[in-house]
């Protein structure tokens, strides 16, 4: 019989009911907020607020803010398909944008973790507005692990007992 997988940011799994954006400072420039998280995924939101307009005649918000947000949810939902937190970076992330993304709308993203190797996860994402079946960009990525040692910000988050 095979033991229950486990998670080191187990106890945060489920609708997001803290601030695990806060120790980001960029995620919290951009105002991202988590929206929930699971065994190697994760959800989480960019508020459309006028600042993130890269496009001012169409009002469609920067590339760059999108990338962010994949990458930050990629990032978390690796960290959400690890036994032990280590520090995670991003090797490389492919953004394919499918559309444009309607003007004036919060945008989420959801990720999976889909393959975790000693040194490398593998992830994938989507991204949209309206409905999560009609993705405005998909994504993929490599982050390596334990790529630096110091403190693993989200390590204060989970309660050690």
């Amino acid at each position: 019989m095979t033991e229950p997988r486990q998670y080191a940011l187990a106890s945060l799994f489920g609708p997001a009911t803290i601030d695990m954006i806060g120790h980001t400072p960029h995620a919290k420039r951009l105002r991202m907020r988590v929206i929930e998280t699971g065994p190697a995924m994760a959800v989480i939101t960019l508020p459309y607020h006028e600042e993130l307009v890269g496009d001012p005649s169409r009002g469609v918000i920067f590339g760059g803010a999108i990338t962010t947000l994949l990458d930050h949810a990629s990032g978390l939902c690796v960290a959400c398909a690890l036994p032990e937190l280590t520090a995670i970076a991003t090797i490389d992330l492919r953004v394919d944008y499918l559309r444009a993304a309607q003007p004036e709308h919060d945008l989420f993203a959801r990720t999976e973790c889909y393959k975790v190797t000693r040194n490398v996860a593998f992830v994938r994402g989507t991204a949209w507005e309206h409905d999560a079946a009609d993705p405005f960009a998909t994504s993929h990525g490599t982050f390596m692990l334990g790529a630096n040692p110091s403190e693993i910000w989200l390590g204060r988050l989970v309660k050690n007992d």
